[in-house]
């Protein structure tokens, strides 16, 4: 299990500022079993583990002379530098399971794409998964080996899940297919926006005014002619 240190903090509302600009981050450790602890930890040390942990594997969360089995339930971040800015640490109880987003890692060559000219069109990036916190997998394969054709597709039920973690999704549910170049060129048509299609549509009718305008006056001779 990874292992972060941290300290309890008395600073608190605006005066956490401070903590940043020492490094430090702000944090708050709670739990069924426990009263909130407000922390801080070093910043850089915090992003090192949350990087190797994600918010699925349990982390070792050493406060002075204790120690708590914890999962990185939020971070907050800054809009401009997207650094933590404050962290909430949330103690299971180990012998009860828990709900956890898990991301998932696409793997492999498809052929498909390779040979064909496809293009691979991942339809989900994640999946909930409930199990005990322990066996919390940190992310799932997916390996787009068997994309062969476009009418290969991987499911929810193809993918390799432990046997003590349950996904909560439907089964049947499409992960990533591979979409022939016609129909990607389709499909990006279609996602235009409407302004987008009426500018093309006012550029055609521009064209056909002034050969429409020109027809006028040879029309007009005509009936004169007449």
């Amino acid at each position: 299990m990874l292992v972060l240190k941290a300290e309890k903090r008395k600073l608190t509302g605006k005066k956490v500022r401070k903590l940043r600009k020492e490094g430090e981050v702000p944090a708050v450790l709670y739990g069924p079993e426990i009263k909130n602890i407000s922390l801080k930890l070093n910043l850089k040390e915090f992003e090192r583990i949350y990087k190797e942990a994600g918010e699925t594997s349990l982390i070792s969360l050493e406060v002075e002379n204790d120690k708590f089995s914890v999962l990185v339930y939020d971070v907050e971040k800054d809009s401009l530098t997207n650094e933590p800015i404050h962290v909430d640490f949330y103690q299971p109880i180990l012998t009860k399971e828990v709900e956890a987003f898990v991301p998932l890692v696409f793997e492999g060559e498809s052929l498909a794409v390779k040979d064909l000219g496809g293009t691979l069109v991942k339809e989900i990036q994640g999946v909930k998964v409930s199990a005990l916190p322990q066996n919390l997998p940190h992310e799932i394969k997916v390996d787009i080996d068997s994309l062969k054709t476009f009418e290969d597709e991987i499911l929810i039920k193809d993918l390799k899940v432990p046997n003590n973690v349950k996904v909560l999704k439907d089964l049947n549910e499409v992960v990533a297919i591979v979409i022939a170049p016609e129909l990607e060129k389709i499909e990006k048509e279609l996602e235009k926006p409407i302004e987008e299609k009426v500018a093309e549509v006012e550029k055609v009718e521009e064209k056909r005014e002034p050969a429409e305008a020109e027809t006028e006056p040879a029309a007009a001779e005509e009936k004169k002619n007449e």
